[in-house]
């Protein structure tokens, strides 16, 4: 059975962008900021703003921000460091 993965350190690592450290010991940097610009929402908008950005937390090994959780991203694809989901061929 594979473990499960999990954030274990999250930090703000400037320009909207985020460095994440795993339940398996690798890191990544994750630019939200480029997910919230080609996905404008007003419930994400928001988070462009760096001040508000920095409030994310960890909570049951992810990222998220907002109090009922207006962002977050699976964990998949922050290991990845690739959460731009791809374009409808």
């Amino acid at each position: 059975m594979a473990e499960r993965l999990y954030i274990t350190n999250a930090t703000d690592a400037g320009n909207l962008s985020v460095e994440l450290s795993f339940s398996d010991k690798t890191t990544q940097v994750v630019n939200i900021g480029e997910f919230i610009r080609q996905h404008p929402h007003p419930q994400y908008n928001k988070y462009l703003d760096p001040c508000k950005f920095r409030t994310f937390k960890l909570e049951h090994g992810n990222i998220v921000w907002g109090k009922s959780w207006d962002l977050m991203f699976p964990i998949e694809q922050l290991h990845a460091a690739s959460i731009i989901p791809a374009r409808a061929q």
